[in-house]
């Protein structure tokens, strides 16, 4: 019972919360550059899907963490989910000032990533578990890449924060493939980006 609780506190603490971050913000450092309507609706719907992503890592790894019986493990998919609560704190704050808002689909985001990584885990196992974190972050880290190139030039704050999580994406996949990774199928590679792209499309819009 005291774990269901905790997961659906992370669950309601991630959809519905207020986060603070425990780094500083890249952008706060930064100039806010004058945007045009047009600009700004474009930045904002990317940050939108940036938001939705982690919405969807914080699932990940809270159902791995949950799933996992190596408590080395654990703490290090713990402190992944701590950096991750930054990233949802950053883009959140983009959004508000770019006058956007976060998805209204974030409830059905988490409880889908938190099913997929429950059951990679259990499935397959530790390393199964941790080759679906490595493709995850890949995948982001690569639509990450596609969105610095689609923010508009002189959005320099958002650039500042998409460039942060970037870095931290490559990071996690790194970790995860030194503590044990396997290379998932190619199917299931398939089927990621797939289900990917169908949520990034839907949550550039809601």
């Amino acid at each position: 019972m005291d774990t269901l609780l905790t997961v659906a506190n992370r669950a309601l603490h991630t959809v519905f919360a207020h986060h603070h971050p425990s780094r500083t913000n890249p952008a706060n450092a930064l100039a806010d550059a004058p945007l045009n309507d047009g600009e700004k609706r474009e930045a904002a719907a990317l940050m939108r899907v940036n938001h939705v992503g982690e919405v969807c890592a914080q699932a990940l790894y809270t159902a791995q963490a949950l799933a996992t019986k190596d408590d080395s493990l654990r703490m290090h998919l713990q402190k992944a989910c701590e950096e991750e609560t930054d990233h949802l704190a950053w883009t959140k704050e983009r959004l508000k000032q770019l006058g956007g808002r976060t998805s209204l689909l974030n409830p059905l985001w988490y409880a889908g990533a938190f099913g997929i990584g429950f059951l990679a885990a259990k499935l397959g196992g530790d390393p199964m578990s941790l080759g679906f974190v490595v493709e995850t972050e890949h995948q982001v880290e690569a639509h990450l890449q596609s969105h610095m190139q689609r923010l508009p030039e002189n959005d320099l704050a958002s650039r500042a924060i998409v460039a942060q999580m970037k870095a931290d994406e490559m990071r996690h996949a790194k970790e995860a493939q030194a503590a044990g990774a396997v290379d998932l199928p190619a199917p299931i590679k398939v089927l990621m980006k797939v289900a990917a792209s169908v949520m990034t499309t839907v949550a550039h819009r809601i």
